[in-house]
Parts: structure tokens; sequence; C-alpha cells
């Protein structure tokens, strides 16, 4: 009988690779109602209400007005440039701002810019005309503008703008009246960046972790195609370090992140790259679509607080300030901005490319060199512990090490921390900080092949009847001595699986349960042995998988599968052997060539030996010789010399 499939999907998604939805549960998202932890806004064309028209064509203005409205008091002061068409200032522009409660700037080329609003201008800004109609309503202001101008260019109702960019111009293929829509695309008179506001948070229930996760994502607009996202991310001085930024597209866009002061990890969705400093294009990854999804994955990368969650239209530019609560000191460092982006530059690019790989006993970090471009004159690349050094090639420095080794601190829960240290050559400038860095260790089971007892270099390949070595291992930090190695099975390829461990003990024939190494910073391990024979009559497969499942109690948690290839001992490696036709045809051919060989040289006997024979022999031998003897001579001889004698 084969091994019981596991009832828990979310084990299986989470061995492909997928996020398990159950994960965010415990998790349950809700409007940030306090001050948010960022501020986030986007550039966009997209009004919630507007219109444009012909109707002030003819007329000696042209109008716009900008109805505003706050989801909550800004802190900002509003932008609003007036920009004219291609030719200049050539008839009078008209703005009707509408901004109760708030303050802005309206700034323009064109000297004569007429200007109402409700707002407080900041000194500077022309305003010729003061006052407002007392309008109740959005149709009694658009029949105000049309009869003291005539008609209305454009209209637009903007929600929490940070600024706005308003193009002057008119249209004589609009619509002859300006009748306000829904979702009104006002490009290309109008651009403006909005701010968020409908974030939302919540943290795990069970968080053993105080890493943050701000995730942000992009709903497609197919009636505006982006193909680059520009992100603009700021931190203050001091900001903690363990936070992630989760940015989720389409796969098809870039992103190009411009970073400043940030200490912070990303996984992005499609392909991206750090504005400024010639970076590479760097491939994201695949991100779930759904709100549960991208939870999961914050969890699963040991982000167990959701400090923001946000949904914004795709944007050209996006703008993301992570705030602490507080005010923000002040720089006081008298080191210009170069030195100042030359001295955060490692970690920025250290913490985008994020080289660092653990399991639950090694620690692994490759570095592309091509990455390092912008950081000048690397050489070496050590950890904390400066003996530890990376093995470099043309094209990648490599450093793997024990997590017990190299200076590494387990001190956290789930993650190992450790620092970069760049090495510069001989006469270059040094450069500058060490870049100190967690790594997150996967809550998950770990399963290697040995071919010996020594359980030291690990391999994928299983050979018949011959001894090999498993272990299995895993981190857990609250009780790891509660893990149980719930059960192992061997399963190839046209035969029936086979139980080898289960509930800790051997099952199947040949199998011992090993000794494992004492359980260590709640990391428990367990190893056994067995041999793998084929059954009599059946054929040695190609591969084979080793399967084993551990957890607490009666309840799965994980599992884990490997799939190794089979090596047959009475066999040349990988199973090419000559077949029978092969050993057959090569016996006949060499039978052959034996043949072929001994009648060619019988055939050179037969030539030669009577020419051996026609030479003339004396039948009278000397008195002194018996005729014995001249028979023997006479029989034997037949070279030259003889021949000559005899004549």
């Amino acid at each position: 009988m084969g091994p019981r499939a596991s009832p828990l999907l979310p084990l299986l998604l989470a061995l492909l690779g997928h996020p398990d939805p159950g994960r965010a549960e415990g998790c349950d998202l809700q409007p940030v109602t306090a001050e948010p932890p960022i501020t986030l806004s986007y550039a966009t064309s997209t009004v919630p209400w507007g219109c444009v028209s012909s109707s002030s064509l003819g007329t000696e203005h042209e109008v716009h007005i900008l109805n505003v409205e706050w989801s909550k008091a800004s802190a900002f002061p509003l932008k609003v440039s007036v920009v004219p068409r291609a030719g200049g200032c050539t008839r009078q522009a008209v703005l009707v701002l509408l901004c109760a409660r708030c303050s802005a700037t309206v700034t323009s080329p064109c000297s004569d810019l007429l200007v109402h609003t409700d707002a407080h201008l900041s000194p500077g800004t022309t305003m010729t005309r003061p006052e407002l109609p007392m309008a109740t309503s959005e149709g009694q202001l658009l029949a105000w503008a049309r009869r003291t101008y005539g008609g209305i260019t454009s209209y637009s109702k903007l929600r929490d703008p940070r600024w706005v960019q308003l193009r002057l111009g008119e249209d004589a293929n609009k619509h002859p009246e300006c009748i306000p829509k829904e979702h009104f695309n006002a490009m290309p008179h109008l651009e403006t960046e909005v701010f968020f506001h409908g974030m939302k948070g919540c943290s795990r229930g069970d968080a053993q972790s105080a890493g943050a996760a701000h995730i942000v994502r992009l709903q497609a607009e197919s009636s505006f195609p982006v193909a680059e996202v520009n992100l603009s991310l700021s931190c203050p001085e001091g900001a903690m370090s363990n936070q992630i930024l989760i940015l989720q597209s389409q796969a098809n866009l870039t992103w190009s992140l411009s970073v400043n002061n940030c200490h912070i990890q990303f996984l992005v969705s499609g392909n991206y790259k750090i504005a400024h400093i010639s970076s590479p294009l760097l491939p994201g990854e695949h991100l779930p679509d759904t709100e549960q999804g991208l939870v999961a994955k914050a969890f699963e990368k040991n982000y167990s607080v959701i400090a923001s969650y946000s949904i914004i239209p795709t944007s050209a530019r996006v703008s993301l300030e992570i705030q602490e609560h507080g005010e923000v000191p002040a720089s006081s460092s008298p080191c210009p901005a170069e030195a100042v982006r030359r001295a955060s530059l490692p970690h920025t690019l250290l913490f985008m490319l994020q080289p660092w790989k653990c399991t639950d006993e090694t620690m692994e970090i490759v570095i592309a060199r091509s990455h390092l471009e912008p950081i000048k004159d690397v050489v070496n690349i050590t950890l904390r512990d400066i003996s530890c050094q990376a093995e470099k090639n043309a094209t990648h420095f490599m450093l793997k090490t024990p997590l017990s080794h190299c200076g590494t601190s387990l001190e956290g829960r789930g993650h190992a921390n450790n620092e970069v240290r760049w090495g510069a050559g001989q006469g270059s400038a040094p450069i500058p900080s060490d870049v100190a860095f967690q790594c997150n260790i996967p809550r998950e089971l770990f399963l290697r092949l040995f071919p010996t007892a020594t359980f030291e270099v690990p391999q994928t390949e299983l050979e018949v009847n011959k001894e090999a070595f498993v272990q299995a291992s895993m981190r857990w930090e609250d009780h790891p001595a509660d893990l149980q190695l719930k059960e192992c099975w061997l399963v190839a390829l046209g035969q029936e699986p086979v139980l080898l461990v289960q509930g800790g003990e051997a099952r199947g024939a040949g199998v011992a349960v090993l000794e494992g190494p004492p359980s260590s910073r709640g990391r428990k391990v367990w190893r056994f042995r067995f041999t793998y024979t084929v059954p009599e009559g059946g054929r040695v497969p190609f591969s084979a998988t080793l399967k084993c499942k551990a957890g607490l109690q009666n309840n799965t948690i994980f599992e884990k599968v490997l799939e190794v290839t089979v090596k047959d001992s009475w066999q040349p490696p990988n199973n090419r052997g000559l077949g029978l036709a092969a050993v057959l045809g090569i016996t006949f051919g060499a039978f052959l060539i034996g043949a072929l060989l001994t009648a060619g040289l019988w055939y050179i006997y037969s030539h030669t030996r009577p020419i051996s024979k026609l030479q003339p022999v004396s039948s009278t031998a000397p008195a002194s010789e018996s005729s014995s003897t001249n028979h023997s001579i006479g029989s034997t001889q037949s070279t030259p010399c003889s021949t000559s004698s005899m004549a």
C-alpha cells in the first residue's frame, strides 16, 4: 500500500512554492485608524468625477475648475501649477479652486491668470478676483461658471491631492457641454499626485518576529498602459531595519527604485533596478495577486506584522515615505550629499539584492560581480569573522558556512544575524560601513541523502544494494523536543512504495534508526540508514523519491520531498551498459576478423611453401657424410646460401 495522502492542502501548496492561504489566518486586515506608518502617494490623471468640453471656444477666457475634497486634514500645502500651451499664454485663463480649510500655492508663468478660491493662499500667488459664489452643489457651481464666463473648459473633482499640474488648452472635438462623469480620464490637461488613505494592517496573534511588512499592490489599468513604475522610497534617520517592502504588479512591469536612507528588504514582482547608480535589471519573482496570498507571503518570510497593506491604481510614479513616531531628527552631518549617497550605497544595494540564503544549518551568500559595479574596487567580501572570506571567480563572490561559524548570531527567532564586510584594493578609497543583515531560516523540514555514516557531503544518488544514510532536520524554536519524525517513504516508479520509518521507528527491512546529534538552538535532527533492493524480477528505475513528514503530536506540520537518481552497482555508471544485441554483434565481428586473418595467413603459407621444395638437392653425399645426414640437410635447408653451395 502506498503512503497516505496528506489531507492538508496548504502543506502541498507550500511544497509547490505557493503561499498557503491558511497561513494568513489570524491576521484580519483592518483599516489603519491611528497615525499611519507610511505616507503613500501616486501620480494619476484619473479623477473621481470630471469632464471637458469645447464650450469655452470663442469666449474671452478658458475656465478650469478644481473641486478638492479631503479624507482627513492634510499636513501638506496643496501645490497647483498652471502650465501654458506650446504657444504660450495666448488667452486669459481662469482657475476656480474650491479647497475649503486648506492652504495652497498657485504658480504659473501666465501673469494674467485669474484665481477664484476659498483656500488660504501662500504669499506670491496671483489672485485678482477673490470672490467665490456661494454654491451649495456641483450643479450650481457649474452654472455660475457658465453664466460668468460663457463656458467651461474642464471640471475635475479631486480627492486628497498632493500637487496638481493643469495644462492650458482647448479641444474643438470635445463635447459642447461639460457633463461630469465618474472615474474620468482628465488626460492630457491634468495630472495630479494623490495621497492614499485606505491602507489596512494587522498583526498575527502568534507573532514570533517583530519584523514589519509593507505591501503595495497595483491594480491593472488597461486604459492607461504603464511599462515602468518609478518608486521613490525614503526613511527617517535610525529607522528600524527589520522591515520588508512587497511590491506586487503585473509581471511585465519594470520597477525603478530610488531609495533614500532605507535599510529594507524588497520582494518585487516583475523586473526591477536601482535608479541613479547604473544598476543592472534584476529579476523579480511571481507574487500572489490576492490579499490573503500576499499576507501569507509576508508571514512566510517571517514578517508577522502587516504594518500597511495598500491597493492603488497602476501609476508611472509612486512615492512612499516610511514614518516613525515623534519628530525626525535633522541631520547634522557636514558631509556633502555625494558622500552621504556613497555611504548608503552598500546598504541599499545589498538589501536590494538580498544575496543571502539560510537553511537550518548553513548560510550561503552569492553575489554577481556585475551587481557590484556601482561600488567600485571591491576585491574581497567577508563576514563578521574576517577569516571567513568568500571564494571568487570571474563572475561571482561565493561564501558558504555553517550557522555556528563566522560570527553568526542566532539570538532571534527564525533568523540568523551577521554582517558583510567589503575589502577594497590597495590604493583605493575605503568602502564605507559594514552592512548588517538578517537571514531568514525557513521553518521547514530539510531532507538530505549521504553515502556514508559521517553525514558530511550530501548527494542525490542512490545505489542499489548499498547502504544509504538519510538525515531529516528542522528548526522549531518553541518546543523542539516535542517534534517527531512521523514517517518516511521511498517511492520508485513501477514499484510498491516502501515504508522506511514511522513514528521514529524503523519499519522496512534493512532499515535502522541512528542516533542523531543532540538538539541545539531549537534544531532537531533525525538519522537513519537503509539499503535499497530491487524486487525479484523487477527493473532498476532511473529515479526514486524520498518523502518524509515531521510534526507535533498527531498533526502533520511539514512534508519534504527529495528526488534521487538510482544507480545499479552491477552495471556501468548511469545504467548505460551494452545490450545483448551489441554484445553478440561485437562477438560475431571478432570471430569474423579472426577467421579472415587465419585464412590470410594460410594463403601466404600455401603460396610460399612450394618454392622451397623445388630447390635442387644433391642425392649423393660426400664420403664423410652418411646418407641420413644428407637427407636431413637437404630436407631442411631452404636458404639462398644452401642453394648456392649445392650448385
